[in-house]
């Protein structure tokens, strides 16, 4: 039975609140599998093993969010056309996205595979770490077919309105996740390869099956006959609105990775540390993540309907739920910091400097959910070239701040978490400062 749903009447926040939360929490699900490696890898193979994943994590996101990007540009079409009621133009997309979104899996796994040790060694990965690392990021690189899948069709449901159907498989698949790491870690003793193969096959699994059920139960988005042929305009606008999206993705990646080599060179307690905040704010954003993906649907149909001031209503409402949320986390980490990084690691030096890192950076994270709603807001409403403009602000904040801040002896190790709270900061001004300048006015899809 079709779950499709139309934005565009109804309360604002009661459709992006009850749009956001199935997406919450099937996005804290996809995060458990990340968690899951993270808290048997770190408590079953020592930190030293927690430290070879925490290396390669920049890299492996990297690819994935190439590939998320890509899915949400598709979205951004199909929603435009779903709220305009152009049933036949929503299909078209559907179908040339799967192209697009297929080849560019592909081409993203080959070199990720064959170049993983070059890759780290290069990033200043330490030699007793790099064939573990090595291992994990070919293993995890190889299931990037899998993560492109998932989000693909997540986006395409998410476009249409439907944000629970997804969510059905990502509970199947990461209950799977779950047994298949225990098994693979401590009965079968496959290392830090094992983890990371039971969350490629538990994505995968869950990728295959939603795909299916969603083209058997939903006529919105299941071709009729002559309608499984490329068109090349509609590619061509698919790689131009998911491309910004995508090269925003991949610029802020890099920038991580960059943050991740300057990280590399303090010593394994710095890096177990850093591992463990990376897991825990990865969770911190997925309120973020799953309310900009409710506002980019929720803006892409009312855009597309030609209610504009329904969409600014929407946006204003989420930023002020954003910031009670992260009024809310920084109190958390200000006074329990310690106790939540040692679900993670078991040194007592990591968890002295992982609850510090914890209070620098959740000192922003209300910059934080305005740089994830405005860009949900924004790509909602056509203007998706802004997003490389914001990943081009993250690149240069996360090199520069990096390595001026770690070179200042009493900033040190320090310095890598208040360049993230810098970065933060400076990227959010810049998103208010570009939804305060109207030009996502003009950037509807035609």
């Amino acid at each position: 039975m079709s779950r499709s749903r139309i934005m565009t009447e109804g309360s604002e926040i009661e459709c992006i609140i009850s749009f956001t939360l199935p997406l919450l929490v099937g996005n804290l699900l996809q995060q458990t599998y990340n968690v899951v490696d993270t808290m048997i890898v770190g408590k079953y193979l020592g930190d030293d093993s927690l430290a070879a994943v925490g290396a390669t994590g920049s890299i492996t996101y990297l690819f994935y969010t190439l590939c998320i990007g890509l899915s949400i540009g598709a979205g951004v079409l199909i929603s435009q056309y779903f709220g305009a009621g152009r049933p036949d133009r929503v299909r078209a997309a559907v179908v040339n996205s799967s192209v697009i979104t297929l080849i560019f899996a592909i081409l993203a796994t080959i070199p990720s595979v064959l170049f993983a040790r070059q890759v780290l060694t290069f990033l200043g990965v330490k030699a007793n770490l790099l064939g573990r690392a090595a291992t994990y990021m070919k293993i995890a690189c190889a299931g990037t077919i899998c993560v492109a899948a998932y989000n693909w069709i997540n986006s395409v449901m998410r476009a249409l309105g439907d944000s629970k159907t997804p969510l059905i498989f990502l509970i199947v698949s990461t209950i799977l996740n779950v047994i298949l790491d225990l098994l693979f870690v401590m009965v079968f003793k496959m290392g830090v390869g094992g983890a990371a193969f039971a969350t490629i096959l538990a994505q995968g699994i869950s990728a295959v099956s939603c795909i299916i059920y969603c083209f058997k139960t939903n006529a919105d988005i299941r071709p009729k006959e002559g309608e499984w042929k490329i068109d090349s305009k509609l590619i061509q606008k698919c790689v131009t609105t998911g491309i910004p999206i995508a090269a925003q993705n991949g610029l802020i990646s890099l920038s991580m990775v960059a943050l991740q080599s300057v990280t590399n060179r303090f010593d394994e307690g710095i890096m177990t540390a850093y591992t463990a905040t990376m897991r825990i704010e990865q969770l911190v954003h997925q309120p973020y993540f799953s309310m900009s993906a409710a506002v980019t649907a929720f803006t892409g149909q009312n855009i597309g309907a030609g209610k504009q001031e329904r969409a600014v209503k929407g946006y204003k409402s989420s930023m002020k739920i954003g910031s009670i949320f992260a009024a809310v986390m920084f109190v958390l980490f200000a006074f329990f910091g310690k106790n939540v990084i040692g679900i993670f690691v078991n040194g007592s030096r990591p968890k002295e400097i992982g609850a510090l890192a914890l209070i620098i950076t959740g000192s922003c994270y209300i910059p934080l959910g305005a740089i994830h709603i405005t860009r949900g807001f924004l790509n909602g409403a056509g203007d998706t070239g802004y997003s490389l403009v914001n990943g081009i602000t993250e690149v240069l904040c996360r090199i520069f701040f990096s390595l001026v801040l770690t070179r200042i002896a009493y900033i040190s190790w320090r310095g890598i978490w208040i360049t993230t709270a810098i970065t933060w900061a400076i990227t959010g001004a810049v998103s208010i400062l570009r939804y305060k300048s109207g030009k996502w006015k003009l950037k509807a899809v035609k």
